[in-house]
């Protein structure tokens, strides 16, 4: 009897101190709110020249959530409809044209198939002088997004300048939806593919109506391409895991500072595909929603991930609305896959002195096991079962996308040839490249290359230890040699070169549907999944944990980074 009522006495006592604690929480928050409010007011009146008095608060708020991480963040109602487009539902009312600005200039950068500006053919290179009457000069991107959009049914007006004329365009706005599954169908050797670019609401079946259509194909393997798509909603991740793995199967637990954010979710239905051979593809553009899909179907051993290591967002966000039709998005909760791992990378909680975000100390990363007993680790985003190395753009090639080179050669392209014959065979021949290579010789094309950066740097360096003298002669005959070397910069990334240049041309044809199926002749990720799909033995060697598949992404110590 003494014992439950020592029991009882301590446990009262917890509940008294976590009460106390409570409060004092309350207390500060209240005290702080009040200090915060006078001097709001006190500098509002008393400051010497007039003050913004929205934007001093929004400065305010912006700086405190700063000093948390990137993703806790106010909207105030003038954002809203541009956080809804990100964050939760695609759809807006709209013409279906995406712009760009090139020296200071609105042109039309691609037009959605099917939609207003393209009924009214209204083409890429185009350039806008006026909406609804109104110049576009000196505007930015925010109003002309406004000058755009509007309710379902209304018009809008377009003055564009094409070839030297102008043209006046009357479009009816219609609702515009950008798909979360940007493309689908079977790419040959008998593989389905779903390109997911998004995890916005609907995600969940647009990607189940894709894989029906492509059971119905009787598919040998599936491919889930997850490269850079930024994550979204994670019940819509929930959704998608499960149709390929059974029901009541634990795929994600968030747990938060409270009780109420500490979640289990559980797949709900039978599956879709719980046997077809699986592969998803990621990259260091994979993150949040994303993460939760590999990382579970990694840790279920239910599919095999292919590319790079993913982001590492390891946390969740859940929005809050506040007065004035504003919210605040705020990080929540820490998610963790199956297998009980954390992929965050940053440890938000540890900054260094500069206020930067640091990794995981070594001692916290922690090992788990997959289904099967593979070796997968906390903190390092999810590691590829099959590591492809990402292509990396050279500096030239970097240089003109920058300065719109391949985007204005594209249009040119485009009104000097009708029509293409396919979009998943084109390729530029090299009569077409010389032709596009002729056309840059009175373009800009200055840019620094990799060696050069790191010759700057070893100038400077040679500065600080006063050698810069000894050294100087060298330096010299190396800056000659690195400029005479780019200029076969053209023939030496040919290849690289010509591929972006095909993805805006086939683009001006064959819209994004035609992009997407142009780029398959040269995935890597893709390729790597087809020979792996072609390969059932290594597969079942991956997935088992076998020799060298046994570990997968043993961390490695690098630097802090700013992500």
């Amino acid at each position: 009897m003494k014992k439950i009522k020592y029991g009882l006495l301590v446990g009262a006592f917890g509940i008294a101190i976590l009460s106390f604690s409570f409060k004092e929480d309350l207390f500060l928050v209240s005290k702080n709110l009040d200090i915060f409010a006078s001097l709001y007011k006190e500098i509002n009146i008393n400051y010497v020249d007039e003050t913004n008095a929205p934007q001093l608060m929004k400065t305010g708020i912006d700086a405190m959530l700063d000093s948390l991480d990137p993703y806790t963040e106010y909207v105030p109602e003038s954002e809203i409809e541009d956080y809804r487009l990100k964050y939760v539902s695609t759809q807006y009312g709209g013409i279906g044209a995406s712009t760009l600005f090139i020296d200071g200039k609105l042109f039309v950068n691609e037009v959605s198939e099917g939609y207003p500006a393209n009924k009214q053919e209204i083409k890429p290179g185009d350039q806008v002088i006026k909406i609804n009457a109104i110049d576009v000069r000196g505007k930015d991107r925010a109003q002309i997004s406004q000058l755009l959009r509007g309710p379902k049914g209304t018009p809008v007006d377009l003055v564009v300048l094409r070839e030297g004329k102008e043209l006046t365009k009357k479009l009816i706005r219609d609702e515009i939806k950008q798909p979360n599954v940007s493309y689908s169908g079977m790419v040959g050797d008998g593989i389905g593919y779903i390109k997911l670019d998004k995890f916005l609401e609907n995600s969940g079946q647009e990607v189940k109506d894709a894989l029906l259509a492509i059971n119905k194909e009787n598919p040998k393997g599936i491919v889930l391409d997850l490269r850079n798509n930024g994550g979204g909603i994670l019940q819509e991740a929930v959704k998608i895991v499960n149709l390929f793995v059974n029901k009541d199967q634990l795929i994600v637990t968030q747990k938060g500072k409270n009780a109420e954010k500490t979640i289990a979710y559980k797949t709900l239905f039978a599956p879709v595909s719980s046997t077809v051979p699986l592969v998803v593809l990621v990259n260091g553009g994979s993150a949040s929603a994303s993460e939760i899909v590999a990382g579970s179907l990694q840790d279920l051993d239910r599919a095999i991930v292919i590319g790079q290591r993913s982001y590492g967002k390891g946390l969740v966000q859940q929005t809050f609305n506040l007065p004035y039709n504003s919210l605040v998005k705020v990080t929540v909760a820490k998610y963790y896959t199956p297998s009980g791992r954390c992929i965050q990378k940053l440890d938000y909680a540890h900054k260094n002195a500069d206020g930067v975000a640091e990794r995981f100390a070594d001692s916290t990363i922690t090992m788990f096991q997959t289904k099967s007993g593979r070796n997968v680790y906390s903190g390092n985003g999810v590691y590829p079962d099959v590591v492809v190395d990402q292509a990396k753009l050279s500096p030239i090639t970097i240089t003109m996308i920058n300065k719109s080179l391949f985007f204005n050669y594209a249009n040119q392209y485009r009104k000097e040839k009708p029509s293409l014959a396919s979009a998943k065979t084109f390729q530029i021949s090299d009569a077409d490249y010389a032709a596009f290579a002729s056309s840059l010789a009175d373009k800009d094309l200055t840019y620094q290359s990799r060696t050069e950066r790191l010759l700057s740097d070893l100038r400077i360096e040679a500065e600080k230890e006063n050698k810069s003298t000894e050294v100087k002669a060298d330096l010299e005959n190396l800056k000659y040699k690195l400029t005479s070397s780019k200029k076969t910069d053209l023939a030496t990334h040919k290849s690289e070169i010509k591929r972006v240049l095909e993805t805006q041309i086939v683009s001006r044809y064959f819209y994004e549907k035609g992009r997407i199926e142009q780029s398959f002749q040269y995935d890597k990720e893709l390729a790597a999944a087809k020979a792996l799909f072609s390969n059932q033995n290594q597969m079942l060697a991956i997935l088992k944990g076998d020799g060298n598949y046994k570990v997968i992404g043993k961390p490695v110590k690098e630097t802090s980074s700013i992500d």
